[in-house]
């Protein structure tokens, strides 16, 4: 019982470490199971906490929570029939649809939070990697939609097909965004370009404002205290 409670309050105190945590496992899960069925039920296990801790996220930021708590029902309404076999074209493009926009909220949310002061604490460290993923996964989930409804808008040397996996679409997203440019996929239809030039815009942004943002307030909790008193 001790111990539940101070797993509580760890998470209470650092949501933004557990979200990240979560989502550096599904990375490692994708790589132990890919292609492989029988790990499935694991694999979304681990999305829908994610999707779990995305909406105790965006309640504890200075966000209107209506609507991303909507948006996390959605998603996991859908990833459900998804999962019990229901997973038509439309069902899947509703909840890719409704996965980005709780993913997005979730990074709005939490620079919104890392804003929110003049003091740097060890959550807003783990939000600065939690947004950089949030993002990530929420233009993988961009990139789904896309092929769905524009079949072959990304082209694969090595493995050609109508439609990629989503380990590779990830990969291109994770690689547009960090702008290393290292994913042998490539955008061919115009609303894929257009996606990956709002990711690789939007990545170089993130990277500049955050980051800076960050070393400007470590570099202001270290200022030297102003003496009251005039020597």
């Amino acid at each position: 019982m001790q111990t539940l409670r101070e797993f509580w309050k760890t998470f209470r105190l650092l949501p933004s470490a557990w979200l990240l945590l979560v989502q550096l496992a599904l990375l490692i899960l994708y790589m132990l199971t890919s292609g492989d069925s029988e790990y499935r039920a694991l694999t979304w296990s681990l999305g829908v906490l994610a999707l779990l801790i995305i909406a105790k996220v965006i309640r504890q930021t200075p966000v209107f929570t209506f609507w991303g708590l909507v948006f996390v029902s959605g998603a996991f309404l859908f990833s459900i029939l998804i999962f019990i076999g229901y997973g038509t074209p439309v069902v899947q493009v509703t909840a890719y649809s409704f996965e980005a926009l709780a993913y997005f909220y979730a990074a709005y949310g939490l620079l919104r939070y890392m804003f929110a002061d003049r003091y740097l604490t060890k959550d807003e460290l783990f939000a600065a990697g939690a947004v950089f993923t949030l993002i990530a996964w929420a233009f993988a989930f961009l990139y789904s939609i896309c092929q769905l409804l524009l079949p072959n808008s990304f082209q694969n040397p090595n493995q050609p097909q109508d439609l990629q996996v989503w380990l590779d679409l990830l990969f291109l997203s994770f690689s547009l965004q960090s702008a290393t440019g290292l994913s042998d996929l490539m955008p061919i239809s115009p609303a894929a370009r257009v996606l990956t030039m709002l990711q690789m815009f939007g990545g170089v942004m993130y990277l500049a404002v955050v980051v800076s943002r960050l070393i400007a307030l470590q570099y202001i909790a270290h200022l030297p205290k102003q003496s009251s008193h005039k020597e």
